[in-house]
């Protein structure tokens, strides 16, 4: 008798891990961090708790997840991977040398990516991201380029795609072709595709018909290469949380397939490029909301929701913690924009007043960093600051701090490099490493990533999920 009470214990439980096993994902977000290492989520949860006067960490909406791994990122060619490799990893499941984009390493043969594999089923497929939409991360889900670099042609793939629904800041190159030629204007061609351009959250929200195939834009007159810096941003200006809300509004309405969305934070990597620490947790932090939103449509279908965060890589090779046991990043409230914004300011200092005094200098960079107003700065630490202060506005040096996407004002490199360290902060490059990318999964599959895994292991799990051919 007792035997068979196991035995029929033994075949429930079978039966149940089955029918877990079973259930396949209808929804599925796959948000990306660009550039985001796990030492970038702990500094966001540790600041959050500084603020708070604890020490400790209050946690992301996304590293609660309950099943979290993490993943390697090296290409095909290369120990430290760019985003055009490592974005081709997370979406095709197959490695490829720095610079393809979705093909393998002869830049001949076409992978197709995990969200080609949902179209196919039937599903609705979003693509967005807080950069342009022709750049490495979003183009690698659904372009086939040689070259990360080859925005018009990337853009002729987007067209060809006809998946329902693009968004981000812009495009880079919509006239002109990688070797320079000019070449018919993609927007009427997006049109004649069937795609309607909306400029704006708001005018998304006027739109009467929301589940045709959009592609979502800034405004015009707003900077095609990327939505602000989080901590630049101003009220009305787009986010990467108002992106999310409306691909899951468009995408849902009329459609009972379920659908595909790829949401990439893509400037956590610029602003990690630069080591420019208060920008980057703000940047995480902003992610983090475009994961709560995800998250509240889980709430509402949590039983047919796949939820998905990794990174492509990790940049600058962040360290948190630089002498001592001491961490002191509440410090870094006092940065007030980012260092590109900054390097912006003390340029139109120089250029209104190119005979300003070292105590207006100061002054700026005290309203704007806090520095020597609510941060004690010591002589030693302030004559490297001077000494620049000295080139520039005396000697009319104008010497900068050249990074992969910004070419920065010295004395604001300089004077933000003296807060992160201050905040007891340290960073190895100003490049990408090769440190593991963290993995949190919520929903129907999610127990697939509790485990070390290659990048290329993550799509394919997705695919499992939600019984996807890749």
């Amino acid at each position: 008798m007792m035997i068979r009470k196991i035995s029929f214990l033994f075949i429930f439980l079978v039966a149940q891990a089955s029918f877990a096993f079973s259930q396949q994902a209808k929804y599925i977000f796959y948000m990306i961090g660009d550039g985001m290492g796990l030492n970038h989520v702990n500094l966001a949860e540790v600041y959050q708790a500084h603020l708070q006067g604890q020490n400790g960490i209050v946690p992301l909406v996304f590293s609660q997840f309950p099943y979290s791994s993490f993943a390697t990122t090296y290409s095909l060619s290369h120990g430290i991977t760019d985003s055009a490799a490592g974005g081709t990893a997370l979406a095709v499941g197959k490695k490829t040398k720095n610079g393809v984009i979705g093909m393998d390493s002869t830049a001949t043969v076409p992978y197709k990516s995990i969200a080609y594999s949902a179209k196919e089923k039937g599903m609705k497929v979003g693509i967005t991201t807080s950069v342009s939409i022709d750049h490495a991360t979003p183009a690698s889900f659904y372009a086939r380029q040689a070259s990360r670099s080859m925005y018009y042609e990337i853009v002729q793939d987007l067209i060809k795609s006809n998946f329902d629904f693009f968004a981000g800041s812009g495009f880079l190159k919509p006239n002109t072709t990688f070797d320079k030629k000019d070449a018919p204007s993609i927007y009427p061609q997006l049109e004649q595709a069937g795609y309607k351009i909306v400029k704006g959250y708001d005018e998304f929200k006027k739109q009467n018909d929301k589940s045709r195939k959009l592609v979502l834009t800034n405004v015009d007159g707003s900077a095609s290469q990327s939505l602000p810096f989080a901590i630049d941003r101003k009220d009305n200006e787009m986010k990467l949380a108002d992106i999310t809300s409306a691909a899951i509004e468009s995408l849902s309405a009329n459609n009972k397939n379920g659908f595909f969305l790829m949401v990439e934070g893509g400037k956590i990597d610029w602003c990690s490029h630069a080591n420019d620490a208060a920008t980057t947790l703000h940047e995480v932090l902003d992610f983090n909301e475009s994961v709560r939103v995800a998250y509240e449509f889980y709430k509402q279908h949590p039983d047919e929701t796949l939820i998905v965060i990794t990174a492509d890589h990790e940049t600058g090779g962040l360290t948190i913690g630089n002498k001592g046991s001491k961490l002191n990043t509440k410090i870094l409230q006092n940065q007030k924009m980012s260092q590109a914004e900054l390097s912006t300011l003390i340029a139109n200092l120089r250029e209104s007043k190119p005979d300003a005094t070292w105590e207006e200098v100061k002054n700026l960079l005290a309203d704007n960093l806090g520095l020597w107003k609510d941060i004690k700065v010591s002589e030693k630490d302030a004559k490297p600051i001077y000494e620049t202060y000295l080139a520039n506005f005396v000697n009319k040096e104008k010497l900068t701090q050249k990074t992969l996407y910004a070419n920065d004002d010295k004395i604001a490199s300089q004077s933000i490099a003296l807060l992160n360290r201050l905040a007891s902060l340290t960073w190895g490059t100003k490049g990408h490493s090769a440190a593991a990318v963290p993995v949190f999964a919520i929903g129907s599959g999610a127990e697939r990533f509790s485990h070390k895994m290659e990048n290329t292991d993550i799509p394919k799990k997705i695919a499992e999920a939600a019984g996807l051919s890749l």
